[in-house]
């Protein structure tokens, strides 16, 4: 097969302990998965059923332990962190029990959403859809990846995150609304996922802003942490 132009290169995640990478195809994002998050947003906490938004796969870039930047993005005042956990299928399937969901998962991972606050609530306000606030490159900042064959399914974890030292955000990830299962079949009924989607699953309360310079460490128990730092440029080095 011949390519009028080049292809784009796939964006790929490490898996802890392995040489082999996990290829990304698809990011879903659970809205307001946390009642405290749901509060600070100004909506009602109750479990109603999950929304999900998506952003593209080059808004995944590879964070660690050893801090990396990402570009403070164009065309916004208000860009805020949400940290979050992060499943990655391995099977795919439709209409997926629940029973039998977590049987669809690789492994999981510590990962932040990155969202131009401002340009996400004008959207929202007017009844418009939430793309310029949410899925944009680099804007999906996510760790390695830690396989279920060798951890398990963790059901309560610490879940944090600080900047510059400062704590923001202090949860478990116990507090989901939506438990990984259940998103994962609610998820089923509406489109067939795939081996390689991604799912990130909420944000808990204590969202804010960040600016050029800052540095946030994110952390799930068990998962390990991330360190990025928020530059100016377009693109991280």
């Amino acid at each position: 097969m011949q390519y009028a132009i080049p292809p784009a290169a796939i964006n790929t995640l490490e898996i802890s302990g392995q040489d082999a990478v996990f290829p990304v195809n698809r990011i879903f994002c659970v809205g307001r998965n946390y009642a405290a998050h749901a509060i600070e947003m100004g909506k009602d906490p109750t479990r109603e059923a999950p929304f999900f938004f998506m952003k593209p796969a080059n808004a995944v870039v590879r964070a660690g332990a050893e801090a990396v930047t990402i570009a403070y993005p164009p065309n916004t005042a208000n860009y805020h962190h949400e940290i979050e956990l992060v499943v990655a299928i391995g099977k795919g399937g439709a209409d997926i029990p629940v029973e039998q969901a977590l049987e669809h998962v690789y492994g999981y991972a510590v990962g932040l959403d990155m969202t131009r606050r401002d340009l996400q609530l004008e959207a929202r306000d007017k009844g418009r859809p939430w793309e310029f606030g949410k899925s944009f490159s680099q804007s999906a900042p996510i760790g390695p990846l830690h396989a279920a064959s060798a951890i398990g399914h963790p059901q309560h974890a610490a879940i944090t995150l600080s900047v510059n030292g400062a704590p923001r955000q202090s949860s478990d990830i116990d507090k989901l609304i939506w438990s990984v299962a259940e998103s994962i079949a609610y998820l089923s009924r509406y489109e067939t996922l795939e081996a390689g989607d991604i799912i990130m699953t909420g944000t808990p309360e204590g969202v804010n802003a960040v600016v050029a310079g800052d540095e946030m460490r994110g952390a799930i128990a068990g998962l390990g942490e991330i360190v990025v730092r928020v530059g100016k440029g377009k693109h991280h080095e």
